[in-house]
C-alpha cells in the first residue's frame, strides 16, 4: 500500500469521529443561560443496580407568562440510554417535528421531574433517584416550548453505591482506570530507569535525541502518574482535587515531545543535520502547534460539558483537526523520501544515505499505524464495546503506546554502529547539497 493511499484511506476513517460516543462521570456544575434549546445533554453514566442520581437546580428563570401547569410539564429532566435515544430520533425524523409529541411524553425515556413540580417559591429543586436499571443513560433536559429561553445553574452528581456502602463516582466502565493508569505510570517509570542505564552505559554514542527521548518517556510517566490521581480522587470524592491540572499540564508537555521526537528522528534533525528544506520546516512549524491546540482546545471543551451550545460540533471539529494534522505531519518526510529516492539514481553517495535512511521510512509506516490506531480503530472500539467493558479501550490505547515507545526506543538506541546515526561527513554533505539544490518537490 502507497503513502498515498495510506493517507486517504486515514482521512476517510477520520469520519468514524464523529460518531465517537463521549462518557463523562464526577460531580458537574453547570450554567445554562437564555437557552432555548429543545434538548440540553448533561452526563452520560454507566449505572450499576445500585446507582443513584442527584439533581440540584438554582436561579431557576423562564418567561413569566409561562405559569400553568400545562406548560410548565413541557419542560423537565429525562435519562435514556443511548440505543432508545436513537428510536426516538427516528421518531421524529419520521413524524416530523410539528406532529411529534413532546420528548418528555415519548415511551423510550425515563423522565425524572418536570418544572410542574418545582416550588415557584423556592426557586429551586434538589432531588434524589435511584437509576432505573443497571445500563448506561445519558441525562438530558428537554425544552417542547420553542423559541422559551431557560436559565439555571445545574449540579450533578451521578454514582454507583459499593458493596461497603461507599459512592463510586466513575462510571462502572471506567472505575478501573485508576489501577489501570497507576500500573503503566510503574511501567514506564522502569522503562526511564532502563533508558537512563542504557545511555550511561552507551554514553560515547549518546546524541541529544536520546536525552529527548528519555524526556518524553518521563513526561509520559508522569502524565499517567496525574491521570490516576486524578480518575482516583473523581472516583472517591466526585472531584479532582486539583489533579486535573497536573494532568493537562503535563499531557500537554508530553503531546509537545511526542510530536518533537518523532519529527526529529524522521527528518534527520536530530544528529544536528537538515534534511528537510525552509518549507518542510514551515509546515512542521504550523502542524505541530496546530495539535497541541487541538488536543489542549478538546480538554478545555470536555471541561465545559455537552450542556454548553455547540459543544458537539466543536468537539468533534477539533478531533478531527487532530486527525490532519497528523496526516500533515507525514507531508514533508513523504517529500523528502521522494526526493532521496530520486537522487539515488544518480549519485552513489545519496545512495548510500538513501539506505540508510530506510529505517527512518520504515519508522514513519509504524508512525502512521500507532497513529491511527489509536485514533481510529481505538475510536470505533468504543462504539461497538459495551460500556461496562469502555476501560479495555484506554488498556488498548496504553498497551499501543508502551509497544510503540519500546520499538522506538530499540530501534534507535545509542549504538556506535547504528546506520542512522553514523553517517560519515562525506555522505552528510551530499545528502545535505542534493536536498538544498532541490526546492521542488511533489507528492
Amino acid at each position: 500500500m502507497g503513502y498515498s493511499t495510506v493517507l486517504a484511506f486515514a482521512i476517510l476513517l477520520s469520519l468514524l469521529v464523529f460518531f465517537m460516543p463521549s462518557s463523562y462521570a464526577e460531580i458537574k456544575h453547570t450554567p445554562i443561560k437564555a437557552d432555548s434549546r429543545a434538548v440540553i445533554g448533561f452526563e452520560k453514566f454507566g449505572f450499576t443496580h445500585n446507582g443513584y442520581l442527584d439533581i440540584i437546580l438554582t436561579n431557576i428563570s423562564y418567561p413569566a407568562e409561562i405559569s400553568n401547569s400545562e406548560e410548565l410539564s413541557l419542560m423537565g429532566f429525562f435519562l435514556v440510554t443511548e440505543e432508545n435515544w436513537v428510536q426516538v430520533l427516528i421518531e421524529y425524523s419520521e413524524l416530523g417535528e410539528s406532529d411529534a409529541r413532546c420528548v418528555l411524553q415519548n415511551s423510550h425515556i425515563n423522565p425524572l421531574f418536570t418544572f410542574q413540580e418545582i416550588d415557584p417559591s423556592s426557586g429551586m429543586v434538589n432531588k434524589s433517584f435511584t437509576a432505573p436499571g443497571a445500563d448506561e443513560y445519558n441525562l438530558k433536559f428537554a425544552n417542547c416550548l420553542p423559541s422559551v429561553q431557560v436559565s439555571m445553574n445545574v449540579r450533578t452528581a451521578m454514582y454507583n453505591l459499593q458493596r461497603n456502602g461507599k459512592k463510586d463516582y466513575l462510571s462502572i466502565g471506567q472505575t478501573q482506570l485508576p489501577v489501570l493508569f497507576f500500573g503503566f505510570f510503574l511501567l514506564y517509570l522502569a522503562l526511564f530507569g532502563v533508558w537512563s542505564y542504557v545511555c550511561w552505559k552507551k554514553k560515547g554514542s549518546v546524541h541529544r535525541i536520546h536525552i529527548l527521548m528519555g524526556i518524553l518517556v518521563l513526561l509520559k510517566a508522569l502524565d499517567l502518574l496525574s491521570e490516576a490521581e486524578d480518575k482516583s480522587y473523581i472516583k472517591r470524592t466526585g472531584t479532582a482535587h486539583g489533579w486535573d491540572i497536573a494532568f493537562y499540564g503535563f499531557s500537554f508537555l508530553k503531546g509537545v515531545m511526542l510530536f518533537t521526537v518523532i519529527v526529529l528522528i524522521g527528518t534527520g534533525w536530530s544528529i544536528l543535520k537538515p534534511f528537510l528544506q525552509e518549507k518542510e520546516k514551515k509546515v512542521l512549524m504550523i502542524v505541530i502547534p496546530l495539535q497541541v491546540f487541538a488536543n489542549i482546545a478538546a480538554v478545555v471543551i470536555d471541561e465545559t460539558g455537552p450542556a454548553r451550545k455547540y459543544w458537539v460540533t466543536w468537539t468533534q471539529l477539533l478531533l478531527l483537526l487532530d486527525v490532519i494534522c497528523c496526516c500533515a505531519v507525514l507531508f514533508p518526510i513523504i517529500w523528502s523520501i521522494k526526493h532521496l529516492r530520486e537522487a539515488a539514481l544518480t549519485d552513489g553517495k545519496a545512495a548510500r544515505s538513501l539506505l540508510k535512511l530506510t529505517l527512518f521510512r520504515q519508522y514513519y509506516i509504524i508512525v502512521v499505524s500507532y497513529i491511527y490506531f489509536t485514533r481510529i480503530v481505538v475510536l470505533a472500539l468504543r462504539i461497538i464495546i459495551s460500556y461496562q467493558f469502555s476501560w479495555t479501550c484506554d488498556l488498548t490505547t496504553e498497551l499501543a503506546t508502551l509497544a510503540f515507545y519500546i520499538f522506538t526506543g530499540y530501534r534507535f538506541r545509542p549504538e556506535s554502529h547504528n546506520p542512522y546515526f553514523r553517517l560519515d561527513d562525506d555522505e552528510e554533505e551530499a545528502a545535505v547539497e542534493e536536498a538544498l539544490a532541490d526546492d521542488e518537490f511533489e507528492l
